[in-house]
This record gives structure tokens, C-alpha cells and sequence, in this order.
């Protein structure tokens, strides 16, 4: 498989993409903006991970930080930074980059760098959805007890005395931890490269056809996106399995930016006065009901639609007044990385939130 990716193919991306942020994952306007801009640069060319030669490594591009972040500052040449910055310090053949995760901007993690420095993106995200802990886009590699972490960090204004690069090896969660204290101090938004893995490490553990499934749900959001309600049904159709839970009003959003993640929960008063609570860690972690029936629960998919615009919306974005429509698709469903599959790192859902989700 070779897709070389031409505007309406970054466009399907980046709305599919978003649909899998579950409410994390980015902004798509930025994707958008920066998918187009990647494609300007020069050329952006999506591989199977069968075509990255063995002797190669692939390293995962991402984004990490609180996205209401104030001060957040992030630029497409952060994002080129931290990928030369990785090469410099890995020193191991780079033979392409993938994603940490589904989102409407992780979706194009590297796009930047790939078409800067003609590193081709593989069809393999280290997770199929968003998610906010970097372990859990780390494919399982927090198992190895060996396994150093090689990460790279930029971000922040120059302007304000901001601006950060860090470059970390160690133990993957004491390096993940100092990425995300990088991203506070450079304004709550840094580009990371980070982890050197095999491209057979990548086969076993990523989310293998993340990408072009993405693209795909995107394709079925620009047909549909003006009947919301067909656009979902032609989504839960494809992906297999799924619920639309209700409509409603957003009556109440509450969010804090707490160690470099947004915090916080969404009340929306359903169609027959219920009413239905979202609970986030950057992304929706648990839907249920105000008589406490739970109708998903992290790593589920849980996708608040905007009414008015038929696109998913980000946790950060929901204020009070938007009419959404609640869907849920079981992880069953979707295409996941090792990384989200250990009871042990879903524990730390429970730290941030507060509520039972293993």
C-alpha cells in the first residue's frame, strides 16, 4: 500500500481523525491547516508497515500537553525540530514515522516532518483513538525493563522566554513524565519524537490500518456530514459496532488544566429531560447517566457530535448551550494499540478522574 495524500485525502484524514480523538486529539481546524501546509512542503506519502525495510527504525510524532492550555505555543517547525533533534540523539536509521494516535490533529503527527524531511509516515499509529497518557501510546513498550526511552521535546513562544527543547532517555514513564513537565513550562503545548522501535515492534503492537480506516470514516463524514444522523449510522455501519445514545443540550462544561492535561466534565440534558455526565482526561473517559448507568467507558469511544456542524467536538471546545449528539463505540470496535490494552496503565484513568473504569 503507498497513498500519497492530495488535499481531499488530508481532509478525510483529519475529520475521521477526529471522530477517533474521542474528544482528545487536537484541533482540526489546526489539522486541517497543517495537512494542507504539509502537502505545500513537499510530498506526504503513507506506507504499509511491511514496506519499512528491516534494518530500519520507525519513531512515533506526537503532541503532548493540555490543549485549553493558555499560553500554549506550537509551530509546524517545532514539530521538524523535535524530529531532527531525535535524530541527532538516537542515532539509529530512520525509516518512518507513525502517529501516537487518532485525532483531528494527532492523525497528521509527522506529516510536517515527512514531507520536511522526506521520512515517510507508516499506516500504523501507535494507538487507533486518542488517548491521554504517553504510555498509552507507547505500544506496550513500558513492559520492556530494558527498553530506554529516547524522547525529544519543542515548544513555546521565544517571545515570552518560553521556548523549550529537551531531549530525555530513561525508563519510558520517568521520560514521559519529564515531556509533560516540558510541555507545562513551555505553555502547555510541546512536538515530541520519541522511541526507536523495529518496524516488526510496530507490526505486533500499533494499531495497524489506523490511518487509512481514519480516512475512510472521514470520507463518510464529508458525504453525510450535512444529516448527522445518517452520517453516524453509515459510521457505526462501517466500523462494525456502536450506539447512538442520545441528543441533547450541553447545560453545564466544567475543565481545568491540572499537570499539563484538561480535567474536567460535561452534563447534557437529553432528549427526554435525562440527564448524561462526560467525565475527561483530555478525552471523554466515561458517559453515564444521572441514575448512574454507565454507557462507555475508556478505551470505548465516546463522541459528542455538534449538531449544527455534524463534527465531532473536542472536550476543551464543549460549552454550554451546544447541541450534540452522544455516540459510543465499544473497543471492541476499534483498532488499538498494546498500549491501552494494560488494566495496570487504565489505573491512572481512575487518578484523574476519580471514577471506576478497570
Amino acid at each position: 500500500m503507498k497513498i500519497k495524500v492530495d488535499e481531499k485525502i488530508a481532509e478525510a484524514a483529519v475529520l475521521g481523525g477526529a471522530f477517533f480523538g474521542g474528544g482528545g486529539g487536537g484541533d482540526l481546524r489546526e489539522g486541517l491547516k497543517h495537512a494542507k501546509l504539509a502537502i505545500e512542503l513537499g510530498e506526504v506519502v503513507i506506507v504499509d508497515v511491511d514496506s519499512i525495510p528491516k534494518d530500519k527504525y520507525i519513531a512515533t510524532a506526537s503532541m503532548v500537553g493540555a490543549p485549553a492550555a493558555k499560553e500554549k505555543y506550537l509551530l509546524p517547525v517545532h514539530a521538524i525540530k523535535s524530529t531532527e533533534l531525535f535524530m541527532n540523539v538516537a542515532r539509529v536509521p530512520l525509516g518512518g514515522l507513525i502517529s501516537s494516535e487518532n485525532g483531528g490533529y494527532s492523525t497528521i503527527n509527522g506529516w510536517i516532518q515527512s514531507a520536511a524531511l522526506g521520512i515517510p509516515i507508516v499506516d500504523a499509529p501507535a494507538n487507533g483513538r486518542a488517548h491521554p497518557a504517553a504510555v498509552m501510546g507507547s505500544m506496550g513498550l513500558h513492559k520492556l525493563p530494558d527498553y530506554i526511552s529516547i524522547q525529544t521535546a519543542v515548544g513555546g513562544n521565544k517571545e515570552k522566554r518560553m521556548y523549550t527543547e529537551v531531549i530525555v532517555k530513561g525508563s519510558l514513564e520517568r521520560a514521559a513524565k519529564m515531556i509533560r513537565e516540558a510541555a507545562v513550562q513551555a505553555g502547555g503545548l510541546v512536538a515530541v519524537t520519541r522511541n526507536p522501535v523495529t518496524p516488526e515492534y510496530v507490526k505486533e503492537n500499533a494499531a495497524v490500518g489506523a490511518i487509512s480506516q481514519a480516512i475512510e470514516i472521514g470520507r463518510i463524514i464529508q458525504e453525510y456530514g450535512s444529516d448527522v444522523d445518517q452520517m453516524v449510522e453509515k459510521i457505526i455501519g462501517y466500523l462494525g459496532g456502536g450506539k447512538t445514545i442520545d441528543k441533547g443540550e450541553v447545560e453545564q462544561a466544567t475543565l481545568e488544566t491540572r499537570g499539563g492535561f484538561d480535567v474536567g466534565k460535561i452534563i447534557v440534558k437529553g432528549s427526554t429531560n435525562k440527564r448524561y455526565e462526560a467525565t475527561f482526561w483530555n478525552e471523554f473517559m466515561t458517559l453515564e447517566d444521572t441514575e448512574g448507568k454507565r454507557y462507555g467507558t475508556f478505551p470505548d469511544l465516546i463522541v459528542m457530535v455538534d449538531l449544527q456542524t455534524g463534527l465531532p467536538l473536542t472536550s476543551a471546545e464543549v460549552k454550554q448551550g451546544d447541541k450534540v449528539l452522544l455516540v459510543v463505540v465499544p473497543k471492541e470496535y476499534l483498532i488499538l494499540g498494546a498500549g491501552v490494552k494494560d488494566p495496570d496503565v487504565l489505573k491512572l484513568v481512575e487518578q484523574a478522574i476519580g471514577k471506576k473504569v478497570v
